[in-house]
């Protein structure tokens, strides 16, 4: 029977998770991609390399919706014909930069619930789902592969939403790492942080009021400086930390080393 290895990630139409995207594509591999948006070169490039591509459009700040079709879609399958199975929470938002007072109402919780609540749904529904898998026996290895940030570990004036997203997402993969690890084949989890990438998210920082941000300068400087990694190269170093031995031994983690 042929096997092959399932990875799932999120916010895979653009920015690094496109590249990361495109770079998982392989023959005996099936992507699936959660996004707001499918993406047509995506799509064409796993045709020429014949490898199998799912894209769901999906609003991930509706956390429930995408952890229960995320759910139901792994029942579906058939354990036996899996090699391995990655989970990779890439999606997140910033909204509108300044104090936290000035954030509205509506972006403070889209902010949340993409970059946490969504992650937290979604590993959950992996996590329950595979491990029926290796109940009946199956002993694939599982991964789920969070994409933190260094905001989450340091604090920055008018983006809390966005670093207590990413705090919260390097705590949680703590709690999860320590319950995995108390069940037999139990999965291996990691929050890294990417670097700082050249993507839309920088743009948008670097476009910020001064008066309300006051580390855009920074922002600016590391653009100006040429600083930033580009969207291909980070998705490759962090597919590469996906692919050590050693994942999962450290949860909260920087690529950078």
């Amino acid at each position: 029977m042929t096997t092959i290895h399932l990875t799932i990630l999120t916010g895979g139409s653009r920015g690094m998770g496109l590249s990361m995207a495109k770079q998982s594509l392989r023959s005996n591999g099936h992507l699936l991609t959660i996004a707001r948006h499918v993406n047509a070169e995506l799509a064409d490039k796993a045709r020429r390399q014949d490898a199998t591509l799912t894209q769901w459009t999906q609003d991930l700040a509706d956390t429930t919706d995408a952890g229960q079709r995320l759910a139901e879609w792994l029942a579906d399958l058939d354990a036996a014909t899996i090699a391995s199975a990655t989970l990779i929470n890439n999606a997140g938002v910033i909204p509108r930069i300044g104090p936290l007072d000035e954030c509205p109402p509506s972006e403070l919780a889209n902010a949340l619930r993409v970059g946490l609540e969504a992650p937290m749904q979604l590993t959950a529904a992996f996590l329950r789902s595979t491990r029926i898998w290796v109940e009946g026996g199956w002993r694939g290895p599982r991964k789920v592969l969070n994409i933190s940030s260094g905001l989450g570990r340091r604090a920055m004036a008018a983006q809390a939403p966005y670093c207590a997203a990413k705090a919260g997402m390097d705590h949680f993969t703590r709690c999860c790492a320590l319950e995995e690890a108390q069940r037999p084949h139990g999965a291996q989890l990691v929050s890294l942080a990417p670097g700082v990438i050249d993507t839309d998210m920088q743009i948008q920082l670097r476009a910020g009021d001064p008066a309300a941000f006051p580390d855009r300068e920074r922002f600016v400087e590391l653009k100006n400086q040429g600083q930033l990694t580009s969207p291909d190269e980070a998705a490759a170093h962090v597919l590469a930390f996906l692919a050590r031995p050693d994942f999962g031994q450290e949860p909260v983690a920087d690529v950078r080393g």
